[in-house]
């Protein structure tokens, strides 16, 4: 089994696997084999099943970090997360047993990135151009921003109702960046995950993409989670 751990980053809803592209250049550099691939987004139990199917490519202990929606597909892996060794949550989702994402947003009035949503025929959920650009990547440059916005990736409407299972946070170590600047999930709410899973917490004054906006900040954290979790080689 390799000695470094292995690093798999999973991209939430309205994004892809290239979110994670100034992580991966900043970890790469420090030595890591890190995967970054792309989730159907068209179900949890088909999300869940692509990170399997990645994990068990791994060669030896790995940290997956999880974005977003991606926080809970990581969740997801329950107690049966064969050679993860810790999970890392960027602005995550963090739900408990029996919870669902729309039960969850459906607390409160719409976060400002998620206001004028739009369902397809097929019923996938898309972001409009100005709430991605101006709430959901807010500190992230006008020309990148659009970028994004092009290449989203629309999450199935079904996710949002899926429940959790026992989440993996429950037996792994965590840790958890806050984006205090956050449009998507309201910074108090990303605190509360935090509190309830007794991650080690950080600060960063980022939107929702704080992996594009600060990417050194959530690389340290990464780098974190492998030096505090328990590797068994």
């Amino acid at each position: 089994m390799s000695a470094v751990p292995n690093i798999v980053l999973v991209h939430g809803a309205w994004a892809d696997g290239s979110c994670w592209s100034g992580v991966i250049e900043r970890l790469q550099a420090e030595g890591y084999t890190v995967t970054a691939p792309q989730f159907p987004l068209t179900s949890l139990a088909d999300d869940v099943a692509r990170l399997r199917q990645v994990l068990a490519r791994q060669d030896g202990p790995t940290i997956v970090a999880g974005h977003s929606y991606g926080g809970q597909i990581a969740s997801a892996l329950g107690e049966d997360a064969p050679n993860v060794i810790g999970l890392v949550y960027v602005a995550a989702f963090g739900l408990d047993q029996g919870e669902s994402l729309g039960a969850l947003l459906s607390q409160g009035p719409p976060p400002a990135a998620l206001v004028h949503q739009s369902v397809d025929e097929r019923g996938f959920v898309w972001l409009s151009e100005e709430d991605f650009t101006k709430h959901f990547a807010a500190d992230v440059g006008d020309v990148k921003a659009k970028v994004m916005f092009a290449v989203q990736q629309p999450l199935a409407a079904s996710a949002l109702e899926e429940a959790m299972g026992v989440p993996a946070w429950k037996s792994l170590p965590s840790w958890y960046l806050v984006a205090t600047n956050d449009e998507a999930i309201p910074p108090d709410v990303e605190r509360r995950f935090d509190d309830r899973m007794g991650a080690t917490k950080v600060e960063v004054p980022a939107s929702h993409v704080a992996m594009v906006s600060h990417p050194a900040e959530v690389a340290r954290l990464i780098q974190m989670a492998v030096e505090g979790s328990s590797v068994k080689s």
